[in-house]
């Protein structure tokens, strides 16, 4: 992985896995992402052409909570879930959102990871650098098909500690995010 120069005339496209960010901030230092200063990071002097973020409503939004869960519950959860998209929304991301899939076994899966590859491959003609947001090492054959099959720029932002090394060595660049303290915000005390 070389590090890449950043042009102001490069055209950039933004795709964020929030689940595997939000987790990877909470779970590392306890904290939340600053979304808007996030895509100001990873943007730069460059020109942003769409920021896409991706999705999953809870349980406490599309009402497979349990039948015993309090009803104050389920509206505090699907508040909060609400706020959560609209701090996004304002932070200049567009949203793409589904809902949790639960099984009749009880298991449940929530994952954007084809949606956000055929995303990114439907811009990758109208920009000239993609960043993905993930720490993810699924994304590696999406990485290494932009960068060969498309000729694309692949820029990877995630927290180090929690993203594959794999990943991380296929892009053309990687941003650790924890590198730069703006972007976590950490609970007041």
């Amino acid at each position: 992985m070389a590090v890449k120069a950043h042009y102001p005339n490069q055209r950039v496209a933004i795709f964020v896995d929030v689940q595997n960010l939000y987790h990877s901030a909470k779970n590392l230092y306890h904290g939340r992402v600053n979304y808007r200063e996030l895509i100001r990071h990873l943007v730069g002097d460059r020109q942003l052409i769409r920021a896409v973020a991706y999705v999953v409503k809870s349980e406490g939004v599309d009402g497979v909570l349990p039948k015993e869960t309090p009803k104050e519950t389920v509206a505090r959860a699907g508040a909060s879930e609400a706020a959560f998209f609209d701090a996004l929304v304002e932070a200049g991301l567009e949203l793409r959102s589904k809902d949790l899939q639960v099984y009749a076994d009880g298991s449940k899966k929530a994952d954007w990871d084809v949606g956000m590859a055929v995303d990114a491959i439907r811009m990758a003609s109208s920009v000239d650098v993609i960043i993905l947001v993930t720490g993810d090492g699924d994304f590696i054959p999406l990485v290494e098909y932009l960068k060969w099959g498309a000729g694309q720029l692949v820029e990877v932002a995630a927290f180090r500690r929690s993203a594959s090394l794999k990943l991380q060595e296929a892009a053309d660049e990687f941003v650790n995010l924890e590198e730069s303290p703006r972007i976590i915000m950490r609970p007041r005390r």
